[in-house]
């Protein structure tokens, strides 16, 4: 049986995996530590890692995998701005899962635009506490409305399925819009003018970081309400809480935080959040944040366990990598090879 480490396990993500590890062959061993350099030791013996987007797999770590025998890379989710491409090329291979449900997420940020619209949040907290008061539980009919989705990949093109059967008006951006699709694409800052919620679904590159920031609140109508359920760092978010503060914005839902690796899959009830954006963030009442869970639904546990497993398969197999990602994808921006051969 191949050895495989896996890295910042949680309960669920056990429970998944062991039901498909007999299949494939593999003996896993799970630890608590998230990989970086300070743990890719650990990975001593073994002869695969599977990690996830919140490891620092920088170049020092790729380094001290590689001494130590590792040759493939196995992320247990689609994001991978988290790893150093460049340093693993011709030593490490790297492959994801790049579409695990794209379902859940599409239906979670729709979750939060509901929650926030309606206050139910606070109403649920209010009845707990036997306070049936509808003072400031006020929303607003989503049907009619405009919504600007950022990106229309298989979870933006849900999400815009969704949207459309609650009656909203859908416009969106897109560098590479769907062809043969009847979405209505405009340029991005029409879409920050004239939508009332503004939803992103689209990857954090280079070009997209900080794709909201100042500039853009500027552009958008006073109360529009922000959903992000991509990556935290589409978004500058000390801007979004100024904005947040002076009402430019009149609601954010997030499931993600740029800063979100301390924080985001620990429980930190008993600590002092040492982040004062975050901790403000949190503390307005008209900001819902959950903690990246917008994948998490046991059909896309099960589609990422199995997959996962799937591609290390494949890579001691001798077979393609049909998931891999490498320097050449990030360098030239759409994969190089074909699906018979591997990146190197």
């Amino acid at each position: 049986m191949k050895k495989i480490c896996f890295y910042d396990t949680k309960p669920y993500d056990k429970v998944f995996f062991d039901f498909y590890k007999e299949k494939f062959g593999f003996e896993i061993d799970y630890f608590e530590s998230k990989l970086n350099f300070n743990t890719a030791v650990m990975a001593k013996g073994y002869e695969a890692v599977v990690a996830f987007v919140n490891d620092t797999i920088d170049e020092k770590t790729i380094d001290i995998l590689y001494d130590n025998g590792v040759r493939i890379i196995g992320m247990r989710c689609a994001g991978y701005n988290n790893i150093d491409f460049k340093a693993a090329f011709n030593k490490i291979h790297v492959v994801r899962v790049p579409a695990y449900s794209p379902y859940a997420v599409a239906e979670h940020a729709m979750a939060l635009l509901l929650t926030l619209n309606r206050k139910i949040h606070r109403a649920y907290n209010r009845t707990k506490e036997h306070n049936f008061s509808l003072n400031g539980l006020i929303g607003f009919d989503l049907h009619g409305k405009t919504i600007g989705v950022v990106g229309t990949g298989k979870i933006g093109s849900i999400f815009v399925d969704i949207c459309k059967g609650f009656g909203l008006n859908v416009i969106a951006y897109d560098p590479y819009p769907l062809q043969g699709s009847d979405i209505k694409y405009v340029s991005f800052d029409r879409l920050c003018e004239e939508s009332d919620i503004i939803s992103l679904h689209c990857p954090l590159t280079k070009e997209t970081r900080h794709l909201i920031d100042k500039d853009e609140f500027g552009l958008m109508k006073k109360g529009v309400v922000i959903i992000n359920t991509s990556r935290g760092a589409l978004i500058n978010s000390e801007d979004l809480l100024i904005a947040i503060k002076e009402e430019k914005v009149g609601g954010a839902g997030l499931d993600v935080y740029e800063e979100e690796t301390e924080f985001f899959y620990e429980d930190k009830s008993y600590s002092i959040i040492q982040d004062d954006i975050l901790s403000g963030l949190i503390s307005m009442p008209n900001v819902i944040v959950t903690s990246h869970q917008a994948f998490l639904t046991k059909e896309a546990l099960n589609n990422i366990a199995e997959i996962t497993l799937m591609n290390i398969k494949d890579f001691f197999d001798d077979k393609p990598l049909e998931n891999e990602i490498c320097y050449q994808c990030i360098k030239y921006n759409h994969c190089q090879k074909d699906k018979t051969s591997r990146c190197f």
